[in-house]
């Protein structure tokens, strides 16, 4: 065995941290491998055997002690290994993001649109994460709660490991304030300001969210209207929980399907290479007491909409 002091895991590329995989002892599995190689390409059967086989002849599997290994690597039980993802055709997204405050525990990231948070069957390096970790060199950085890639905004990211549940625990408790502003159709018949209160669950497809008629209420949303032209409305909309999609399947719920929605009321399947055309959603700010100094802390996005 080695010691835990052997145990090297090999640096960022450009901003990309390596995958681990611990290999278990077979008799614990279902695979039968003699390779490192066969069992990975059993373990995660959606690659493909020839991504696997590139992964390995472009150096990019390695051992516990920063060591590339090959095709026929002999498997050998109670490890840890490391791989690098690469994809070849990856969509570039011409829109930067900016970063309005850093301190030793946290960055503030006001994200654009179409930018995914973090790397994805699709999306590897142009994520906000492998960005933000090339820039500021920090293999450590990880976002402290979840923004959609169509949902432009401020983001918070845990510099450092030895205080980042402080900051998730202020989530957990809802203890953040969040504004989102939203361009969606105007209706004359709906009084504001509301209170939407819903039960969200898995939606088909398998990445939408539903609501369930007669099931105990677990989302909520506080919604106001800020102004309104002609047909349109840009709302105020305040979580007061964070379910997946919960502000977009609330809108539509009402009637009031945000403006450029590919998910709601209906999928659309639209060119991820195809930009123009924005979710008119808005993470506009945040407010919540710092866990380590106790200050109040309130960050704005320097982006609007505009009706």
């Amino acid at each position: 065995m080695k010691s835990k002091s052997d145990h090297i895991k090999p640096p960022m590329r450009d901003g990309v941290s390596a995958s681990q995989v611990f290999l278990p002892r077979l008799d614990k599995t279902n695979i039968h491998a003699q390779t490192i190689f066969y069992f990975l390409c059993q373990h995660f059967p959606h690659i493909s055997t020839d991504e696997w086989a590139k992964r390995f002849d472009n150096q990019l599997v390695f051992n516990a002690q920063n060591q590339a290994l090959t095709r026929d690597t002999p498997y050998q039980s109670e490890q840890h290994i490391y791989y690098y993802r690469e994809l070849a055709q990856e969509v570039e997204v011409p829109f930067a993001h900016e970063i309005l405050f850093e301190n030793e525990h946290i960055v503030v990231v006001d994200k654009p649109h179409f930018l995914t948070v973090s790397p994805t069957g699709q999306y590897v390096k142009q994520t906000l994460l492998t960005r933000l970790k090339y820039e500021t060199n920090n293999p450590e950085l990880s976002p402290i709660h979840r923004l959609d890639r169509e949902t432009a905004g401020l983001i918070l990211f845990s510099k450092n490991p030895e205080t980042r549940h402080l900051y998730q625990q202020l989530f957990a408790d809802r203890h953040v304030e969040k504004i989102y502003h939203a361009i969606a159709p105007f209706n004359q018949h709906l009084q504001f300001p509301l209170e939407y209160k819903a039960h969200l669950a898995k939606g088909e497809p398998f990445y939408t969210m539903q609501i369930i008629e007669g099931k105990l209420e677990n989302s909520c949303t506080m919604i106001d209207i800020l102004e309104v032209q002609n047909d349109w409305a840009k709302y105020e909309l305040k979580p007061v929980t964070g379910k997946q999609h919960q502000l977009r399947v609330h809108m539509n719920a009402l009637g009031l399907p945000l403006k450029n929605d590919q998910f709601y009321p209906t999928v659309k399947h639209v060119d991820k290479a195809v930009f123009s055309q924005p979710l008119q959603l808005l993470a506009k700010s945040i407010e919540f007491i710092d866990p380590i100094s106790h200050t109040e802390m309130r960050f704005e996005s320097l982006q609007d909409l505009t009706l």
